[in-house]
């Protein structure tokens, strides 16, 4: 994968927590309900550490994510110091322990484009969950086709940047029939100095079916399928795949 600098640029990766308005946040409320009886939990992904801060009290928190420049935001954060970040890729880490949860959350699990490299987050999983112990990702539904809903005008929005003060912010977005990979890109524009910050990101939306070939290929069992992070279950147009599940 290449390096996007949505998450790598510090400028950039400065506007992810006011983006994501954690605490009124579905996957963020779903998992900490998760996390309840969980002495470990392994946060793949895990960006800015919000949702990893917020699990560390009681508990052992390792949050790990590719990029240092969102791993600074999260090392800084009140209450960061409970929690071991590493920096690494789901793909290729071996921490050498097990965890008795394991997130993969804010479909950080989209951003690995081929079905090999998909394998190989999901051994990594695997790897790190202990017996008995749970996991979870999110992956949007292809079938629901969200990013027809990412064009400038629908997505065109005001942020209020404690540095940069009013930012105009927008999305583009476009499908690559061939691969079914999405490239994206995202947008700030300072409003008090006209200077823009922009990054291109590309996703893959992988089908149910090959997810559920991948899980038991690496070992692994979904109890259920979610359609959403209410905890509804999955139906032909919901709008995310959310598997949880343990061990096989």
């Amino acid at each position: 994968m290449d390096e996007d600098r949505l998450y790598h640029d510090p400028d950039l990766a400065d506007f992810y927590d006011l983006e994501n308005g954690w605490e009124r946040s579905p996957d963020f409320a779903f998992c900490r309900a998760l996390a309840d009886g969980a002495a470990s939990v392994l946060d793949l992904g895990c960006g800015t550490g919000e949702l990893a801060v917020a699990l560390s009290s009681g508990r052992t928190v390792t949050g790990v994510d590719p990029a240092p420049a969102m791993l600074a935001i999260a090392r800084a954060k009140p209450g960061a110091d409970g929690v071991g970040f590493v920096e690494g890729d789901a793909r290729s880490l071996r921490l050498g322990r097990r965890f008795d949860l394991v997130l993969l959350t804010g479909h950080a699990f989209q951003v690995f484009l081929t079905k090999d490299d998909r394998r190989a987050v999901l051994a990594t999983i695997a790897a790190h969950l202990a017996p008995g112990g749970r996991f979870v990702f999110d992956s949007r539904n292809p079938a629901c086709r969200e990013w027809e809903e990412w064009g400038p005008e629908a997505s065109m929005r005001t942020v209020d940047h404690p540095r940069f003060g009013a930012v105009s912010a927008w999305n583009d977005a476009a499908l690559d029939p061939a691969t079914g990979i999405v490239t994206y890109e995202t947008h700030y524009e300072i409003r008090a100095t006209g200077k823009r910050l922009s990054a291109t990101s590309r996703i893959a939306f992988p089908a149910r079916e090959e997810l559920e070939s991948l899980i038991a290929e690496a070992g692994l069992r979904t109890e259920r399928w979610l359609g959403d992070w209410q905890g509804n279950a999955w139906h032909p147009g919901a709008g995310e795949l959310i598997p949880l599940g343990t061990l096989a």
